[in-house]
This record gives structure tokens, C-alpha cells and sequence, in this order.
């Protein structure tokens, strides 16, 4: 494992020193496209929970634009990138909840009848190399078999098969690649070779339906060594940050994917959290949550809903890849009842929206009377969303719940890129702990 991660570094050596004599991190505008005009076909879908996944000196830092997938019904997050010699453009899912990069490829020569950017065309790149089956870079992804050289020939390519929680796989050849990306500053950052999967056969609901919002691939940025922010992080401080702008906003903001730490004050008003690790679920940037309130009164939630148990199951991942928020049905129920008793007062209830448990007619009321959540984190921190970060607008004046439950015992609660709006997030994997922050993300 280790020469694997010492090879992948040194594949980011160009880019490193170019980065180096012109900013101090990498910035990658973050796209976020607006929703649809029915939009709770997209959101209430638990297809959108795409990374729930298959198995088990001195820092510099490097930032690129995000874009919200809503204007095509997605509620997913986009970074664009080019790969291959000469660049082809392509649009990815920033992921947290995943580790994989990964592409739809196409092996044809002429592709006289495929749109242009619709996969990544490997034949038409003259730097684009699968690792081979023996190589230690293998290891570090899924295969088809456990046995990565079963295939006959002595250039046997090294073939990868990665799920997702709907069942929705990616395979085909894990590869290496020439990538540019587009910089926040407009000058292209390029790295000598990306460590990704090659995708041949891409199915699912969460990789090919409309939810997908017209992306190509998936940019995996958890915690283990073959995610982008990984394969980068070691000379950016092993530390990522990004702000996902509201999606109501119309033109959509851009916001920015960092690798790296700024030279900002913003760092000093972060809040932090301990992230927690996982053995069995190492992939994802799980935080630990001690109690929640509605309004501030805190609510009768035993400790063990929250808690991350012995073989794996509970605990709380922070996941820009999943749009809404899953709490424990304990938790969830209560918060439901305590969302109903304080909207009694102030709001008519409306028809609910297939796939929301309460919808409200908000005519005459601002969103500064929806009731406010808040949740208190280990290690003091608390972060309180506003309501529209957990509130979405399923039709004219009528807002809805965009929390969802899940079964305590059999799966783990998500911390949605809905809720995550307007907060400057900071994964910082050397600390082993997760800031974040309201202020920060104008300054982007």
C-alpha cells in the first residue's frame, strides 16, 4: 500500500510545482445547476444517495469551481475537468461519500454518431495507460475476481467493479491519465497522470438516470487512497474545503473544491468536530452527533441512536454525493413532531408531496418562522443549519420536510448537500477533524 500512495504522489509531481509558482492550493470551481420545475421527482428519490457505498512543513493547497446539478433535476454537485492528450472536457460528480474517479469510457475509433462529451473516448488520448494486473496500484480498487490476473495475456489490464448502495456499479480498467483542470484564477492546472477507473459498463439508477444530471463520471473525494483529494492531498496538507452555495439562487453561484489550506482568517472562525473512523466503512468522514433541538429545546433522543456500534452499523457520514438529510427514525420521528407543534401555530398544513412526511402552505410566512434545528457535535461545536437548508419549495408556496428516515439498525445517518448549503466546509485528514463555518464561502 504504501509504495502504491509513494507512485500515486509522485504522478502529481508536475502539478505540484507548476501550483506551486502561482497559488498556494488548487481551486476547482464547485457547479451546482438549479432544480427543475418539479424537482421532488429528483429529491425524494433515494437513487440520489449515490455514495452510499459498496464494501468494505509548510501546507500549500490547490481550488476548483462547484456547480449544482439542480437545473436538470439533480441534486448533485459538478466539477469539470479534461483528460487525455489533447484534453477532452468532461463534468463529474463531487463526492464525498465515495473514493473512486472514475469516467464513462468509450473504446470507438471513429465515434462519428456520439456526442461530443458524452464519455471519455481512451482511443483518442495518446497518454491514456491501464495499470496492469500485477501492478500494486491494483490492489488499491475492487475487482471482478479476487484474483486481479485470472485473465489470460501477458498485458492484462487491471479490471475494477465498484457498487453502490442501490446497487449501481461502475467497471471496466483502472487506468492513469493526463488531466487539466480549469482553475478558479483561468490558468490550467495539469497533472501528469490521475489515478481512475475506466468505465466501460455503468449501470443503476443513481449512474444513469436523470438524476445523474448529464455527468460522466464521479470525482470520489473520501478518505481512502485512490480519491482525488487523496491522490492530491499529501503535498496540499492532506486537507480539502468547499462551500456548496444555495441551489434557489437564480443564476446558480459558483463555488470552489479547495486541496489545500489558503491564506485566510477564515480558518480561525471555523467550528470543529472530531471526524471518526470506521474500520468497516473506511471510505467515509463520519462525525459524532450528542444530541438535537428544535427551536432549542433539546429532544429525548438516547445517545445510542447516534452512536457508531461495534460491527459498523449507526454513526453520522458528512456526504456531498447524497442531496437530502436521513436521520434515525427515532430521531426523526421526534423532530416531526416537534416541526408539527411549532408549525400549528404559525402555518396551514398543505397536501404532503409523495415522498415527504410534512408539507406546509408557507403564504404570508417569511422562512425566519419555520421552526430551527440545531445539532450539538463531540467536542462542544454545534452546527445549525438555517431552515432552508432542511425546507425545499415542492411547488408554489408550499414547502416540504427534506429529511428522510432510516432504520437505526441497519444503516447510518447522512448529513445531505442540502443541509450543507452556505457553510465552508474543511476535511482536514492529518487532525482527523472536520470545521466548518457561515462566513467563508463569499470570499471564495
Amino acid at each position: 500500500m504504501v509504495s502504491s500512495l509513494s507512485q500515486l504522489s509522485f504522478f502529481f509531481f508536475f502539478l505540484f510545482t507548476t501550483l506551486c509558482n502561482s497559488q498556494p492550493y488548487l481551486q476547482l470551481p464547485l457547479l451546482h445547476i438549479h432544480p427543475s420545475p418539479t424537482p421532488t421527482q429528483a429529491l425524494s428519490s433515494d437513487s440520489l444517495r449515490l455514495s452510499l457505498l459498496h464494501s468494505r512543513r509548510r501546507r500549500r493547497s490547490a481550488a476548483s469551481p462547484v456547480v449544482s446539478g439542480a437545473s436538470t433535476g439533480s441534486g448533485q454537485y459538478f466539477v469539470h475537468l479534461r483528460l487525455g492528450s489533447p484534453p477532452q472536457p468532461l463534468l463529474l460528480v463531487a463526492d464525498t461519500g465515495s473514493d473512486l474517479v472514475w469516467l464513462r469510457c468509450s473504446a470507438c475509433k471513429s465515434c462519428s454518431r456520439r456526442l461530443p462529451g458524452s464519455a471519455f473516448l481512451a482511443r483518442h488520448s495518446s497518454t491514456f495507460s491501464p495499470f496492469h494486473c500485477y501492478d500494486s496500484a491494483c490492489s488499491l480498487v475492487p475487482g471482478p475476481d479476487p484474483n486481479p490476473c485470472n485473465h489470460t495475456g501477458l498485458h492484462s489490464p487491471c479490471r475494477y467493479s465498484y457498487s453502490y448502495s442501490d446497487g449501481s456499479t461502475t467497471a471496466g480498467f483502472f487506468s492513469r491519465e493526463a488531466t487539466t483542470l480549469n482553475t478558479s484564477s483561468g490558468a490550467p492546472a495539469k497533472l501528469s497522470d490521475l489515478a481512475f477507473g475506466c468505465g466501460f459498463d455503468v449501470s443503476g439508477p443513481s449512474l444513469t438516470g436523470p438524476n445523474f444530471g448529464g455527468a460522466q463520471g464521479v470525482m470520489g473525494l473520501g478518505r481512502g487512497p485512490i480519491s482525488f483529494a487523496s491522490q492530491l492531498g499529501r503535498r496540499f496538507g492532506n486537507t480539502f474545503s468547499y462551500c456548496l452555495l444555495d441551489y434557489t439562487l437564480s443564476p446558480p453561484p459558483t463555488s470552489y473544491l479547495r486541496i489545500g489550506v489558503p491564506k485566510s482568517d477564515v480558518v480561525s472562525k471555523l467550528s470543529y468536530t472530531r471526524l471518526l473512523l470506521n474500520p468497516l466503512s473506511p471510505t467515509f468522514y463520519y462525525i459524532g452527533i450528542k444530541s438535537v433541538s428544535v427551536n432549542g429545546v433539546k429532544l429525548p433522543v438516547r445517545s445510542s441512536v447516534w452512536a457508531l456500534d461495534k460491527n459498523g452499523d449507526g454513526g453520522t457520514v458528512i456526504d456531498s454525493g447524497t442531496t437530502l438529510t436521513f436521520l434515525p427514525e427515532q430521531a426523526y420521528r421526534l423532530i416531526l413532531t416537534a416541526f408539527k407543534r411549532s408549525l400549528k401555530q404559525v402555518a396551514s398544513p398543505a397536501e404532503p408531496t409523495p415522498g415527504f412526511d410534512l408539507c406546509v402552505n408557507v403564504s404570508g410566512l417569511g422562512r425566519a418562522r419555520l421552526p430551527r434545528l440545531s445539532f450539538a457535535l463531540v467536542g462542544g461545536s454545534v452546527f445549525a443549519p438555517p431552515p432552508r437548508n432542511y425546507f425545499i419549495e415542492t411547488m408554489d408556496r408550499v414547502e416540504c420536510l427534506a429529511i428522510q428516515p432510516v432504520d437505526s439498525g441497519s444503516g447510518f445517518s447522512v448529513i445531505g448537500n442540502l443541509m450543507q448549503q452556505g457553510f465552508l466546509f474543511e476535511f482536514d485528514k492529518d487532525r482527523s477533524r472536520l470545521g466548518f463555518s457561515r462566513h467563508g464561502c463569499a470570499l471564495q
